[in-house]
């Protein structure tokens, strides 16, 4: 099986990614995982007790060790606040992407900036052959950051995922894939929210 070599500590200019903690409990559940506006367009359901997210990080660290799942922390560089998280499911080098963010940080170009650093990390290693993720097509603005990071949409996947916190009912959804094409220049402040791909 191929294994992905991710540092478990990734800076950007405005934030720091780390590997998922246990400790990180608490923080991710009053951040965003018990947010039910924020959980809208994820595939799993709102958490309703700091329990379920620390089931949720049990299977994300034993995930890491396994090499099938790389989850990271979304921290701000100038005080350490936690801002949401960004995850890859490995698939034996087909990788499926997704990001959420607190309210409280939409809007301010950091779901673009993460996404511009990670995908030519991935694109990197050994062994990778495709790289994508998913979007409700009503989740406009992660729509216009996948754009933004450099991203390009293959088509629309008719009635393709239920969501639990949408009443479970099929939705339409954009596949996305990264292939690198110069694109991820243009301007990152954007709208951001979440992606529906974890």
């Amino acid at each position: 099986m191929i294994r992905l070599d991710l540092p478990e500590r990734i800076v950007t200019s405005r934030l720091i990614l780390c590997r998922l903690r246990y400790e990180d409990a608490e923080e991710i559940f009053y951040t965003y995982a018990s947010k039910p506006d924020v959980t809208k367009y994820m595939s799993w359901p709102t958490h309703q007790s700091v329990e379920d997210t620390r089931a949720f990080l049990r299977y994300a660290v034993s995930g890491w060790y396994e090499g099938i799942d790389y989850s990271f922390s979304i921290r701000l560089r100038a005080n350490n606040k936690l801002v949401g998280s960004f995850g890859v499911v490995n698939e034996d080098g087909k990788l499926q992407f997704g990001y959420i963010f607190s309210p409280q940080y939409w809007n301010q170009g950091y779901a673009t900036e993460v996404c511009r650093e990670m995908m030519p990390r991935l694109r990197a290693q050994p062994g990778v052959f495709r790289i994508g993720t998913y979007v409700d097509t009503e989740n406009g603005a992660s729509l216009q950051v996948l754009r933004n990071a450099g991203l390009a949409e293959e088509g629309v996947l008719r009635q393709w995922m239920r969501f639990p916190n949408q009443g479970n009912e099929p939705k339409d959804c954009v596949a996305f894939v990264f292939a690198p094409t110069g694109s991820a220049d243009r301007g990152a402040n954007t709208a951001d929210s979440i992606a529906s791909s974890r």
